[in-house]
Parts: structure tokens; sequence; C-alpha cells
């Protein structure tokens, strides 16, 4: 059964530095407010996975969060570049970040053999790139029916999955709709979850194409409204697209990401400060 939690708590109970945490969301229900507490609880040295990582990660990088990302895309969609990701790879500010660089394919397989119980994962979306010569997490195998050669990607288990959604009821169970991306098998294939939603209500109401999560799957639920912001939540709000043309001013400047941190989130970065 998923414990009904508070975000703070919630990130207390279930994260801790030196994790490998995922927080997936895809175009819609990112879990925004999730990554942020995880900033303002000072979790450092974690391996973070997202297919495209993009505002929450440049944050929590930002931050000094993260030690590695693994990955299949990352910029501020529609808008440009993450500075603060740029900024760790080509200056090691505020600390060096390592890259693990998949294929969309590559990392939704990973997550699908993670959810499944399985070691690996395979298929033929690398055949064509220069991927299997840069990431050392993608190997050659060979078919022993056809004799063809495919790329096998090793299962993705995080310890801990963080995913947003619009609503769950008060027994944990967890209801999503819309573009659902990943999120189910993130949940299915972490060994720990959180789930942040719109609201609890009493009863979840049928949709058309929605997603029910059930609690047995689901760690701990936190009710956190607006907790996908600036991204939208479907039947909600709308995505915040100001929010993120703001972001790349933000994000550029290191004294100015330093003051969001301080003026947004409470938090005073010294690894910044002493580096700037």
């Amino acid at each position: 059964m998923a414990d009904l939690v508070t975000l703070p708590a919630g990130v207390a109970a279930l994260v801790e530095s030196g994790d490998t945490v995922a927080l997936e969301g895809f175009t819609h229900l990112i879990p925004m407010a999730a990554g942020r507490e995880l900033i303002r609880q000072g979790l450092r040295d974690l391996t973070l996975v997202r297919m495209t990582p993009d505002l929450v990660y440049d944050q929590l990088i930002g931050a000094g969060c993260a030690a590695k990302l693994v990955f299949s895309w990352g910029g501020n969609p529609g808008v440009g570049s993450l500075h603060r990701f740029r900024d760790a790879v080509e200056h090691g500010w505020p600390r060096s970040l390592e890259l693990e660089e998949h294929s969309h394919a590559g990392m939704a397989n990973r997550y699908v053999a993670g959810a499944s119980g399985l070691p690996f994962a395979v298929l033929r979306g690398y055949a064509g790139t220069d991927l299997p010569h840069h990431t050392g997490t993608i190997r050659p195998v060979t078919c022993p029916f056809t004799g063809e050669e495919l790329a096998a990607v090793p299962a993705l288990r995080p310890d801990v999955g963080i995913i947003h959604a619009q609503r769950a009821d008060r027994d944990g169970n967890v209801q999503l709709w819309g573009i659902t991306g990943i999120q189910k098998e993130v949940v299915l294939a972490s060994r720990r979850s959180l789930v942040t939603v719109e609201e609890i209500v009493d009863e979840l109401d049928p949709l058309p194409g929605a997603v029910v999560l059930p609690t047995w799957a689901v760690t701990a639920v936190a009710e956190v409204p607006g907790g996908a912001r600036p991204s939208y939540a479907q039947g909600y709000y709308e995505r915040d697209n100001a929010a993120y043309r703001a972001w790349d001013a933000t994000s550029r400047d290191r004294g100015a990401f330093v003051r969001w941190l301080n003026d947004e989130l409470g938090v005073a970065h010294t690894v910044a400060e002493d580096r700037a």
C-alpha cells in the first residue's frame, strides 16, 4: 500500500545522496516540484536518469546535486540549450558531470526491461550511429535465430522513480492521462517510487486512455497542486511558455542562477558563490 505523505517527507524518506534517481514525464506531468525539493534537501552525488532532461535537471545539475546523467536528449524545449548542464560539462561548474548517452528507444527499452525483471533489452535502434563507440552500456549481440547483429542495453533499475500524475485516491491508487510517456515503466522498474499528484480524491473516475498505477506498485503519494509547473498537466493547467523562455536568461549566468536558488528555493549555493 502506498503511503500518503507530504512532498518534503516523501523525499526525505525515499531519496538519499548517492542514489540513482529517475524523474520522468514527457512534455507534461514533469515532476518539477519534486526536483526542486531534492535541491532544498541538499542531496548530492545523484545519478540522474531521464529520457529528456530539461529545466528540472538543469536546476538539479546547477545546484550541484548530480554526479552523473543518463539520458537521450537534453535541452530547453522550444528555446535552446540547458546552460547549467553545459557549464557542468564544459567547465566542471559547480562540479564535473559524467555522461551516459543513449537513444530515446534505448532508454525506453531499458526501463521496460527493468519493469519486466529482465537484465537487458535488445533493439535495432543504434544501427548506423556512433553511440556504441562512446557509450559503454551499448553492446553488440547476435540473434541466435537469425544471426542478425543487434544492440543490447542493460535494464534500468533506479533506486527511486519520481513521476507526477493528475490524481490519486485515498488508498494510493494513481491515475494519469494524456501523454503518459514512460511513467508506468519507471515506477515498476524502480526500487522505491514517489508520485506527486494534482489532487487526492475519494474515487478515480474512469477516463479514456488513462493509466492506473495500483497502490501496491507505488511506495508513496504526495498531493502537490501545480507540481508540474511550468510544464502542463492535462485537464488542470497549460504549459507556461514564458517561464521556459525566462529560464534561458536565468540559466545562462552563474550569478543569476545563484540568485534564483536563493530567491525561489531559499537555498544558499555556497559552491557556486565560491567558484563564480
